[in-house]
């Protein structure tokens, strides 16, 4: 699995940028999941700190499925097979640990996995988000072999999701986590031209078009409420992945490595804000590093057992497997049992959260909102 080269310092902490990215992402957009922007300002007025459990914040399965990503790369050593393999073992041990929020998409497929059904088979016709948020990671390992990247992207993708439409949105978050940053202002042109040579099949039109959309969008420098209003999911970006990754795809073409106002940005729109979050904070720290990231954000993330330190050592690993020495690489450790008495925690606040949307302040129409 070796690259052309030694990975300099500056790629390596791509890998841990990526997966941090997504972490904070995740965690600061988790209250304002389901809330439309006007509930969402409401409610929490403040996008820039963490409002989860008393000002500290926690991750879902968008950050969890990352991890799994990563290490699934790890393990597999280069082979896309074993690749699938390792991702649908540690998708299948996840959902026995009950986690919280887990899209029906995803939880169907992985019972599909567990009656016996091989990953390439087991996706279910879904055009969600789950690729995709797992998506940013792959475009940072494989970015420099395109050809590689597709075929990494789908066997991603068709464990969950069998939908093309699915695959379409994952693989331009991929393309998108690789360096397209120029000091012209062609990078955005040079990204969709990428993504078009990577996607030529007539069917992903209609997904070429709302990037295009987003583009156009982004240089009138719109509001990314206004664009998500004008492509159908104006109550709040929705877990489509066709309003999803347009959406988060226009922040990031206003805002490529300016972290903080993309994410706040992003957030605001309301909707399915952890997984826009997740998205937009995995390609942004991919490109930016760690130092974008604002410090109070992540030491505000309190996980445990894979909390943020761990979270970078998995970068690392990952870096070292795709560099010159890939057989002495390997995944960190946690403690693997704490899971279950952390997913019991995380339960108990998101059941929290919700009885808190039950309270004023309302919508002027007087209702709580989505």
């Amino acid at each position: 699995m070796n690259n052309d080269k030694f990975m300099t310092g500056t790629e390596k902490d791509a890998f841990a940028g990526c997966l941090l990215g997504t972490a904070v992402g995740d965690s600061l957009g988790l209250p304002y999941e389901g809330l439309s922007p006007e509930r969402a300002r409401k409610l929490f007025p403040d996008t820039s700190k963490h409002h989860f459990l008393f000002g500290r914040g926690m991750v879902s399965d968008d950050t969890e499925h990352a991890c799994f990503t990563a290490q699934a790369i790890i393990r597999s050593n280069g082979d896309v097979s074993e690749f699938q393999k390792q991702l649908a073992r540690s998708l299948r041990w996840w959902l026995t640990a009950l986690p919280a929020g887990i899209g029906f998409a995803t939880l169907r497929s992985i019972l599909k996995l567990w009656l016996g059904i091989r990953p390439s088979k087991s996706g279910v016709f879904s055009a969600g988000n789950g690729p995709s948020m797992r998506s940013p990671i792959l475009g940072v390992a494989f970015g420099h072999d395109h050809e590689k990247l597709k075929v990494f992207v789908k066997a991603s993708t068709e464990i969950t999701h069998s939908d093309p439409k699915a695959y379409y949105a994952a693989m331009a978050v991929a393309v998108a986590s690789m360096d397209f940053a120029r000091a012209d202002d062609r990078w955005r042109e040079d990204f969709q031209k990428t993504l078009n040579d990577q996607m030529p099949e007539p069917d992903a039109r209609e997904f070429h078009d709302l990037i295009n959309s987003a583009r156009i969008s982004a240089q009138k420098d719109e509001p990314v409420t206004q664009f998500a209003e004008e492509i159908g999911s104006g109550n709040g970006i929705s877990g489509y992945s066709y309003h999803t990754v347009p959406c988060v795809l226009q922040v990031w073409f206003k805002h490529k490595d300016d972290f903080q106002t993309g994410l706040q940005e992003i957030i605001e729109a309301g909707g399915d804000t952890d997984t826009a979050g997740a998205i937009y904070g995995g390609i942004v720290g991919a490109r930016a590093g760690i130092h974008s990231i604002p410090k109070a954000w992540l030491d505000n993330i309190i996980e445990w057992p894979r909390t943020t330190g761990w979270i970078e050592r998995l970068g690392c690993a990952l870096a070292d497997a795709l560099d010159e020495h890939p057989s002495s690489a390997t995944s960190p450790r946690y403690f693997v049992p704490g899971i279950l008495l952390r997913n019991f925690l995380f339960l108990l606040f998101v059941l929290a959260h919700g009885f808190r949307r039950l309270a004023p302040p309302y919508n002027a129409s007087g209702r709580s909102g989505p």
